[in-house]
């Protein structure tokens, strides 16, 4: 992994390359942002310009071949076990990082998703950050470094990273996945910035299930009970796709709030329903619109509870309906 092969962060990929040139790297950064935007490749790009031959990262030397194999020696990575990262992961990182590094001059360590250690862990962590060595560096990353210590934040150099450009995903997916104009929008759109989540997407489900959803939804009226429990089971009955599903919903009502507001149709998410979105924006008003979005909120709140899945998906079928 190179700092040219990352999608965006100039200003981030720039920092740490003169930081590096200039021989100023911290012990410990803390590089922060939402989920999948590229900060774990960042920090594997810069673990490959600390340890590369040619000191700049050239992505041919062993040592940077063995980092995009994840098979290099001086590397330490930390994730959580479970739903934590436990005192256990700490202290045998901790006792590794006691011996000298086996090839490289420094051993760099990983922690993702640092937020999620467990107090235990994050105390034991602060004794390796308050007393560094010179062939130590870690790079704790989070989305939510809110949920750390303070003590742990105050001993790590912060570098925060921004959502991609929607533009950015867009080109991507159009000259690496080969999607067209429309599709690269829609996914890239839905991907809210994270590049990793627009990668994950089912294109089946995303583009052409999609319509389908919509379609069903929007052709039912306070007085079809029956296909309106029938479509609430069916969806109800995929539970993995019930929090896309929803996402998909939110995107669609959230457009007919922007068209209604004579956005322009570029700002639309579901770009290839505009047609579907002008005749259905005529029958609605800012307050019903703003109903429907609220009672899809609500659903995913009640799902991300653990509320029955049926009775959830046919409360919020009722209310979009209405």
């Amino acid at each position: 992994m190179t700092f040219d092969r990352i999608i965006g962060h100039a200003r981030q990929k720039e920092f740490l390359r003169r930081t590096l040139s200039h021989n100023k790297l911290a012990h410990a950064y803390l590089f922060e942002g939402p989920q999948g935007v590229g900060k774990r490749l960042t920090a594997l790009a810069l673990a490959g310009a600390v340890f590369c031959l040619e000191g700049t990262g050239c992505g041919e030397c062993v040592p940077c071949r063995k980092i995009d194999h994840n098979n290099h020696p001086d590397i330490l990575s930390v994730e959580p076990d479970g739903n934590n990262i436990k005192i256990e992961q700490i202290r045998s990182l901790q006792k590794t990082l006691s011996f000298k590094p086996v090839e490289a001059s420094r051993r760099i360590c990983l922690i993702d998703q640092a937020d999620k250690m467990n107090l235990a862990a994050a105390n034991s962590l602060l004794k390796t950050l308050e007393e560094p060595t010179a062939e130590t560096l870690i790079i704790l990353i989070s989305a939510r470094p809110e949920a750390l210590l303070s003590t742990v934040l105050s001993r790590c150099q912060r570098l925060p990273f921004a959502r991609l450009p929607q533009s950015c995903i867009e080109s991507t997916l159009i000259e690496q996945r080969g999607f067209d104009q429309k599709e690269a929008h829609i996914i890239a759109a839905l991907a809210d910035g994270s590049f990793q989540m627009a990668l994950d997407r089912d294109p089946a489900f995303y583009l052409e299930r999609r319509i389908e959803i919509l379609k069903r939804v929007t052709a039912l009226s306070p007085g079809s009970i029956v296909p309106l429990m029938e479509l609430a089971k069916e969806l109800a009955s995929d539970k993995e796709t019930i929090p896309d599903t929803l996402e998909l919903l939110q995107a669609f009502y959230r457009d007919l709030l922007l068209y209604s507001h004579n956005r322009p149709v570029e700002s639309l998410i579901n770009i290839d329903l505009v047609e579907k979105i002008r005749r259905i924006a005529a029958q609605e008003n800012t307050t019903s619109i703003l109903n429907k979005l609220s009672a899809v909120n609500e659903c995913q709140w009640n799902h991300e509870r653990n509320v029955n899945p049926q009775l959830n998906m046919e409360v919020l079928l009722l209310r979009l309906a209405a």
